[in-house]
């Protein structure tokens, strides 16, 4: 049987004027191929282009008048800088980290609570139906603007009688206080997919409009093989980038 040829029929972008416009816009200027300070064309058909790049902050001004190219670049994140345990006596690594790029970090706990995890995160923890995990949420920033979303899941009986039981922050952060209670994590598996924003994501991290977020699945092991934390973190896909090397 021939192989079905998915893009014949809806080869055309069916997205309306003004979003493709401002899709490219956006692409062209996270790229630096628009130079910041330049200026862009004043047009009918940007009006509404420029509405949706100006509450992304990526340009100023007002189409038909000056519209201005702000500088702007993505965010680039390495996870495997702040995954392993802090030093002594020293801070969680993300917020080390974003310190030595000059941000001012913020980590907001929003919610402990036992609970009964998503399937996918019951799946990687091996829980029986209405198996239930230790859940720290918590809200990331950088300058006190929101940037990712983190849902942390951790297996009971190592969580129990534990801070991660409580709302207080950890010092060091949960990688540190696994390796502590003799859990360190030793392999990380990441899974990265773009998706569109949940109710939930789209509040806290304050979008400008319904854009997708890079949603990561990050699985723990310890020694032995023990998965010692499930984790799902969403970020704002037009701001933050991430970056693994090899």
């Amino acid at each position: 049987m021939p192989a079905t040829n998915r893009t014949s029929k809806n080869a055309l972008d069916p997205r309306p004027l003004h979003e493709r416009i401002a899709t490219d816009l956006r692409r062209e200027i996270l790229s630096s191929v628009l130079k910041a300070g330049g200026k862009l064309p004043s047009t009918e058909e940007l009006k509404k282009a420029v509405s949706m790049l100006k509450t992304e902050g990526l340009v100023e001004g007002r189409a038909g008048a000056s519209v201005t190219v702000l500088e702007a670049k993505r965010q680039m994140l390495s996870p495997a800088a702040y995954s392993k345990p802090a030093e002594p006596g020293r801070p969680y690594r993300w917020i080390t980290e974003a310190e030595k790029n000059g941000l001012q970090p913020k980590i907001q706990i929003l919610d402990v609570a036992e609970v009964c995890p998503p399937g996918d995160v019951a799946a990687a923890l091996g829980l029986e139906e209405a198996g239930t995990a230790v859940m720290r949420k918590q809200l990331l920033s950088f300058e006190d603007e929101p940037c990712e979303l983190v849902h942390s899941y951790y297996p009971l009986d190592l969580a129990r009688d534990t801070p991660m039981m409580g709302r207080a922050k950890i010092k060091g952060g949960t990688p540190t206080l696994l390796a502590e209670l003799g859990y360190p994590p030793l392999h990380t598996v990441d899974q990265v997919t773009a998706e569109e924003a949940t109710n939930e994501e789209y509040e806290a991290l304050q979008l400008p409009r319904q854009i997708s977020v890079l949603r990561t699945f990050r699985v723990v092991y310890s020694t032995d093989d023990r998965i010692i934390e499930v984790t799902t973190m969403a970020k704002a896909g037009h701001l933050y980038a991430l970056r693994y090397d090899f």
